[in-house]
C-alpha cells in the first residue's frame, strides 16, 4: 500500500499555523489504515509518523469496542466519541475524537480525525473571553431586560443600533428609548416569551435614531432564568438583515416582472405593466419613452452603434431627439409630476441624460444636482420647477433595447423614497427594462405583421356586396384580438346566372399572412368555380383539391426552407427570443359552406365542408340549425361531399358564420374555448329578432348577443333574405324539336317582352332566341325549354337534354354559319352554360335601360 508523506505540522489540507501542534490530527482510509499522522498525534501517543504510518489504525485501541454499539461507518458523514487508546509506552488513555467522513479531490474517501491537547476542562479567563465576545459583537444587537421589560445591559451592537450608551439606556423601556411604531409589537412579543417560556421571533423594519435610511431586522426573543428555574427575565437579538432583504426584494421583483411584463402584444400595455411594476418598489416616478421615428413603422431605427436604420440617422451633434411618451406612473395619484401627457411626443435637447443613454446605449444613474442634470432643466422651467417642488434627489436613465435595436428610455427617479439610487438598483433596473424591450420589440414586429395581414386580408374579402333580386344581405367581419392574429375567415356573395345567388363562408386553419393569403386564393378559386355553375358539391370537390395542392407547396417549400437554414448554419435550436409572425407555412386547410338560391323556385342547395351548419329563422322567428351533412373538411382529399336542396319559404332568414362567432374565447378568460353548443343556442337566441328589424342591426345584434368583448378568433357573419321572383316575371315555354318551332319561339318572347313594357330590348332578344333555340334544334336533344326572366336585366335561358356545350368559334369568309354566338356575346351583357340534372342550360344577360 502507498504511504502518503507527512511533515510535523500536521496531516491536514491548509498551511501551518501557530498552534497546530496543540490538536492530535490522523487520516485513515476506508480500509482502516493509517495514512496520515501529525506531530500533535505524535505527542499524543507517542508513534512517529514512520512508525505508525501504514498500520491498522485498529493497533491504538486499548480495548476492542463491542460490534453492537458500533455505528454503520461507511453511511456517517461525520462521528463524534470517546476512544480508549494506548499510548507507545503501554499507558491508556481516553481520548475525546472527532472523525470527519470526506471525499478529497481525486474521488478518494478516508477519515480525519482531531482530538484537542489542551483537553476539554475550562481555563481561567473563559468566562471574561465569553463575556466580551458576546457584548462586543458588531453583526448582533443583543439586550437584556428584566421581568419589568427594563434595559439592564447591551452589547456594542445594541448600543450602536440605539445611539445610546448602556448608562442611557439602563432602567428604560424598549419603547420608550425608541420611538417607532413597530416597537410597541416587539414588547408585546417580550412579555409573551417572558410569561410563556416559549421563543418569540419577528420581523420588523425601524429606523434607527440618526439614520434616514428603515433597516430590517430579524428578532428573536427568549426567557432568561437561573438553573434553579427562577426567571431573572428576557433577552433579545436582532439581526440586521436589510442587505438579504433587498436582495429579496430586488428577485421578487425579476419574477414579478417575468410574469407581469409582456402579457399581451399592445406597445402601451406593456410599457404600462414595466411602469406598474417599479413603482413604488423601485422608484417614485418613472416614464417610458419611445422613439417617434418608431411611428413611421421603420425598423429597426435605432442601433447600439448610433445609428438609425437603413433610412435614417441620428440628428447632428445639437439637434434635440423626439420621444414619444408611451406610459408612466407614480407614487401620487394622478402622476402630478409628469412633464409630458401619455402620446405627446417631447424633445430632449443633446446632452440631456435620456439622449446621452440612447446614444451610449448604457444605463446611467446620476443626481439631480449633477451639472448635466442642472443645464438640461435650466433650458425648461417646467421641468425645472417639477424637480424644484417634488423633491427629485436622484434618478437613472435605462435604455430600452432588444435585438441590438435601442427602442427608447426609461427614466426611474426618487423624491419620497429618502434613500438615492445605488448600484444594485440601476442593476435591477436594466434587468426589468431588457424584460420589457423584448416585449414591446415584439409587440412593434407584431403590430406591424399584423397591419399588414389587415390590409391583405381586407384587400382580398368583398369591399361591398353586390346589388341583386334574388335575396336581401348584410355581414359582419371581426378581425382575431392580438394574441391570435388575424386569420383566414372569408365570406362572399357570387350572382349566377337565371337570377340566382352564391352565399359563401369559409374559414382557413391558423392566423397571420400566410392565411390571409391562402384565403384570398381560396375565395378566387371559388368563385371561379362558380362562374361555370358547379353544383355545390361538385364545387367543394374542386376546392378540396386546390386546398390539397396548396398542403403539398407548403410542405415543400417549409422542407426547402429548412435546408436552406442548415446549409447556412442556422439550426433550429437557436436561443433567440422572438415573436411568432404567422410567415411560415405550416399546416394548409380549411373549411366551408356554400349556398346556391333560385329566387324563381324558392329552392336553395347548400354543401358544406366541415363548416358549422346554417341557421334559418322561420317566418314565425323560429331559429333552428339546418340539417345538412357536415362533409370533411378541405384538403383531406378522397372523400364525398353531399348536397342537399331545400325549399325556402317567404320572409325566412339564413345566417352563415365561422367557428369563432359560435366557439371563441375571451382575450381575459384562462384560455378555455367556449361550450360550442352554449355558443349555437345564443346565436339562434339572437337571431330570433322582431319583425321587421333590418338585417345591419340584426347583425350588430348577434355580435352583441354571442361575442365575449374580446374574441380570440376571427368571426365572419353573411345574414340572407331570400326573396321570391314575382311570377308573372318568369315565363316559360316547351320547344318542339322542330326547325318551324323557331318562328314561334321568337313570338311568344315578343310577346312577352311587349306585357313587360320592354319593347326596347326586342331586337336583340329576338336575335337571342332564334340563335339559342335553333342551335338546341339541330345540336342537341329535346326536351327543350325556353325560359324569359325579368329581373334587374333580362335573362334568356334555352334548355336541353345535351350535355355538350358550345363554343364560340371563328368562321370562315365563305362560311354560311359558325357566327351566332359571336353576335349573342357581341350583343348580350354576358352569357354563358351551366349543367343542369338532365342536360344544360344556355343563358344571356341583357342590360335593361
Amino acid at each position: 500500500m502507498e504511504r502518503r508523506g507527512v511533515d510535523t505540522s500536521g496531516a491536514g489540507p491548509g498551511p501551518d499555523t501557530a498552534g497546530e501542534a496543540l490538536t492530535a490530527r490522523a487520516t485513515v482510509d476506508e480500509q482502516g489504515t493509517v495514512t496520515g499522522w501529525s506531530a500533535g498525534a505524535e505527542h499524543l501517543l507517542g508513534y512517529t509518523p514512520t512508525q505508525i504510518l501504514g498500520l491498522p489504525a485498529a493497533s491504538l485501541l486499548a480495548e476492542e469496542l463491542p460490534a453492537d454499539v458500533l455505528p454503520h461507518f461507511a453511511d456517517l458523514p461525520r462521528w463524534h466519541g470517546t476512544l480508549v487508546l494506548r499510548h507507545r509506552d503501554g499507558r491508556r488513555l481516553e481520548v475525546k475524537v472527532l472523525a470527519h467522513h470526506r471525499t478529497s479531490y481525486g474521488g478518494v474517501r478516508d477519515w480525519f480525525l482531531v482530538s484537542a491537547l489542551t483537553g476539554t476542562r475550562p481555563r481561567h479567563g473563559d468566562d471574561a473571553l465569553t463575556l466580551h465576545g458576546l457584548l462586543d459583537s458588531p453583526c448582533c444587537s443583543t439586550s437584556v431586560h428584566d421581568t419589568d421589560l427594563r434595559f439592564r445591559a447591551s452589547n456594542r451592537g445594541s448600543r450602536e443600533a440605539l445611539g445610546l450608551s448602556e448608562e442611557d439606556l439602563r432602567g428604560l423601556r424598549m419603547s420608550e428609548a425608541v420611538d417607532d411604531p413597530a416597537i410597541g409589537e416587539v414588547e408585546r412579543l417580550m412579555r409573551l416569551a417572558l410569561d410563556t417560556g416559549e421563543p418569540q421571533h419577528m420581523e420588523n423594519h425601524a429606523q434607527a435614531p440618526g439614520e434616514t435610511r428603515e433597516h430590517a431586522w430579524s428578532v428573536d426573543l427568549y426567557r432568561l432564568q437561573d438553573e434553579h428555574g427562577r426567571v431573572l427575565g428576557v433577552a433579545t437579538t436582532g439581526h440586521d438583515m436589510t442587505e438579504q432583504y433587498w436582495a429579496r426584494k430586488r428577485l421578487q421583483l425579476i419574477a414579478e416582472a417575468g410574469r407581469r411584463i409582456g402579457s399581451t402584444l399592445d406597445v402601451t400595455r406593456t410599457a404600462q405593466e414595466l411602469a406598474d411594476i417599479a413603482v413604488p418598489d423601485l422608484a417614485d416616478f418613472i416614464s417610458v419613452d419611445l422613439l417617434a421615428s418608431l411611428d413611421d413603422g421603420t425598423s429597426p431605427v435605432f442601433t447600439a452603434a448610433g445609428e438609425y436604420g437603413p433610412t435614417s440617422r441620428l440628428p447632428a451633434a445639437g439637434r434635440a431627439l423626439a420621444l414619444r411618451r408611451v406610459a408612466h406612473r407614480s407614487v401620487h395619484p394622478g402622476t402630478p409630476e409628469a412633464v409630458v401627457a401619455p402620446g405627446e411626443v417631447d424633445e430632449y435637447p443633446d446632452g440631456s441624460p435620456p439622449v446621452e443613454s440612447l446614444r451610449s446605449g448604457r444605463a446611467v444613474l446620476f443626481q439631480v444636482t449633477e451639472p448635466a442634470i442642472a443645464d438640461w432643466v435650466a433650458q425648461d422651467p417646467r421641468r425645472a420647477a417639477t424637480i424644484r417642488d417634488f423633491g427629485f434627489h436622484s434618478a437613472m436613465t435605462v435604455p430600452l433595447s432588444a435585438r441590438g435595436t435601442t427602442l427608447g428610455v426609461a427614466v426611474f427617479a426618487r423624491h419620497r423614497h429618502p434613500d438615492p439610487f445605488e448600484q444594485d438598483d440601476l442593476v435591477l433596473a436594466e434587468e426589468l427594462a431588457a424584460r420589457a424591450a423584448v416585449s414591446i420589440d415584439n409587440a412593434l414586429r407584431y403590430t406591424r405583421e399584423r397591419g399588414t395581414a389587415v390590409t391583405l386580408q381586407r384587400s382580398l374579402l368583398p369591399q361591398s356586396l353586390p346589388e341583386q333580386a334574388g335575396a336581401e344581405v348584410a355581414s359582419r367581419y371581426l378581425p382575431a384580438g392580438a394574441r391570435a392574429g388575424v386569420g383566414g375567415d372569408w365570406f362572399d356573395v357570387i350572382p349566377l346566372s337565371g337570377a340566382r345567388v352564391a352565399l359563401v363562408v369559409g374559414d382557413v386553419v391558423g392566423h397571420g399572412i400566410h392565411a390571409s393569403a391562402t384565403m384570398g386564393r381560396l375565395r378566387t378559386a371559388v368563385r371561379t368555380l362558380a362562374d361555370i355553375d358547379l353544383p355545390p358539391d361538385e364545387l367543394l370537390t374542386h376546392l378540396d383539391d386546390l386546398v390539397a395542392r396548396l398542403a403539398t407547396e407548403a410542405e415543400a417549400a417549409e422542407r426547402s426552407a429548412e435546408g436552406s437554414d442548415r446549409g447556412r448554419g442556422r439550426g433550429t435550436g437557436g436561443g433567440t427570443t422572438g415573436v411568432t409572425t404567422g410567415l411560415t407555412t405550416g399546416i394548409v386547410g380549411a373549411t366551408c359552406l356554400y349556398v346556391v338560391y333560385d329566387p324563381v323556385s324558392r329552392r336553395c342547395t347548400l354543401a358544406r365542408a366541415g363548416h358549422p351548419p346554417p341557421v334559418v329563422v322561420g317566418p314565425d322567428g323560429t331559429a333552428e340549425l339546418l340539417d345538412l351533412p357536415a362533409g370533411p373538411p378541405l384538403g383531406l382529399g378522397g372523400l364525398p361531399f353531399e348536397s342537399l336542396e331545400t325549399e325556402l319559404p317567404e320572409g325566412a332568414l339564413l345566417a352563415l358564420y365561422t367557428d369563432g362567432l359560435i366557439g371563441s374565447r375571451s382575450a381575459e378568460d384562462d384560455g378555455a374555448r367556449l361550450d360550442i353548443d352554449d355558443g349555437i343556442t345564443r346565436l339562434c337566441q339572437a337571431l330570433a329578432a322582431p319583425a321587421g328589424i333590418s338585417l345591419d342591426a340584426l347583425c350588430d345584434r348577434v355580435l352583441g348577443s354571442v361575442l365575449p368583448e374580446r374574441p380570440t378568433d376571427d368571426v365572419a357573419l353573411l345574414l340572407a333574405r331570400p326573396r321570391a321572383l314575382d311570377p308573372g316575371r318568369v315565363a316559360t315555354w316547351d320547344v318542339t324539336a322542330d326547325p318551324s318551332a323557331v318562328a314561334e319561339a321568337r313570338k311568344n318572347a315578343l310577346g312577352r317582352l311587349e306585357a313587360w313594357g320592354l319593347n326596347e330590348s326586342a331586337f336583340v332578344t329576338e336575335l337571342v332566341v332564334s340563335e339559342l333555340v335553333t342551335n338546341a334544334i339541330r345540336h342537341a336533344e329535346p326536351p327543350v325549354r325556353l325560359r324569359l326572366i325579368h329581373d334587374e336585366s333580362l335573362i334568356c335561358e334555352v334548355s336541353d337534354a345535351s350535355s355538350t356545350a358550345p363554343h364560340m368559334r371563328r368562321a370562315r369568309s365563305y362560311d354560311e354559319g359558325g357566327r351566332g354566338l359571336l353576335l349573342v356575346a357581341q350583343l348580350t351583357q354576358r352569357w354563358g352554360t351551366r349543367p343542369t340534372s338532365t342536360g344544360k342550360t344556355i343563358w344571356t344577360e341583357q342590360t335593361l335601360g
